[in-house]
């Protein structure tokens, strides 16, 4: 049986309802699953698949109300810290080092046991790899079952994939394009570049910086990323707010709109007719 088929019969088992495919992008939505802060609110886009990501005192504040009143998206339901609690827990006897695992047991012990436990594995370069590997299958289990609950089947995410080389190498006998056309695409290399070279800039940066500067770091990149987004949202939202307005004049427009709201006269009486 595939996998739609089984995803299907879990569905009618569930109460008939079908499941929606869904190109989830498992990346965010693992952060999403992860990050339990009270003032982050995550929200799965189901057609595009994306994760929106909303934190109090950034965005706007009436964007809830409007995502919330839009189907298309669905509040993520993170992890509990009880539960990734547990998960250290679970990792700490699986370690092999002894003195490693101490200073992760002790770590673990009262407040801050989250930030303590990642600081010790910054010095453990292969534990933490299987940290991150081992916290991945278990949200992996926890995502899985949120999906199913909500009668949602992840598929696969388009890919772009890269001209081949016999296609680059045809396009050498075309026409040369007109001066106009040329300086978009040049600025668009020299774009790309740089982007490369500021990317290659910031990994260089990431592996000097300490634990508590790349928690800084991070939370200013989320900070970017949900002010793109909530722009890319608000956009969506008046486009739409647009469209409807321009659909209901149309209507108004209409001749036989204009005709249907026409009075009829009334019918005058037989009295005093010859």
């Amino acid at each position: 049986m595939s996998e739609s088929e089984k995803s299907d019969a879990a569905a009618s088992a569930a109460g008939g309802a079908s499941f929606r495919d869904v190109p989830v992008d498992w990346e965010s939505l693992e952060d999403a699953f992860e990050n339990n802060a009270p003032e982050v609110h995550s929200y799965l886009q189901l057609t595009t698949g994306e994760v929106l990501r909303v934190v109090d005192g950034v965005a706007d504040p009436q964007m809830h109300v409007r995502i919330a009143s839009d189907g298309n998206y669905l509040r993520v339901d993170p992890v509990s810290s009880r539960e990734q609690y547990r998960w250290m827990e679970r990792f700490i006897p699986m370690v092999e080092d002894q003195d490693l695992r101490a200073k992760l047991a002790h770590a673990i012990d009262g407040k801050g046991a989250f930030r303590r436990f990642k600081d010790v594995l910054m010095s453990y370069a292969a534990d933490r790899e299987k940290w991150f590997t081992f916290r991945s299958e278990r949200l992996r289990t926890f995502m899985e079952a949120w999906l199913g609950a909500h009668a949602i089947r992840a598929t696969p995410r388009p890919q772009w994939s890269e001209p081949a080389p016999s296609d680059v190498d045809s396009t050498a006998d075309l026409p040369t394009s007109t001066p106009d056309l040329d300086e978009p695409k040049s600025t668009a290399g020299r774009r790309g570049r740089s982007a490369e070279a500021i990317r290659e800039h910031l990994r260089e940066l990431v592996e000097a910086l300490g634990p508590r500067d790349l928690e800084s770091l991070a939370a200013f990149g989320e900070f970017l990323k949900s002010r793109r987004v909530a722009r890319g949202f608000v956009h969506h939202h008046e486009h739409h707010q647009h469209d409807r307005a321009e659909v209901a004049a149309r209507e108004l427009s209409s001749p036989d709109v204009g005709q249907a709201a026409a009075p009829v006269a009334p019918a005058k009486s037989g009295a005093g007719t010859p």
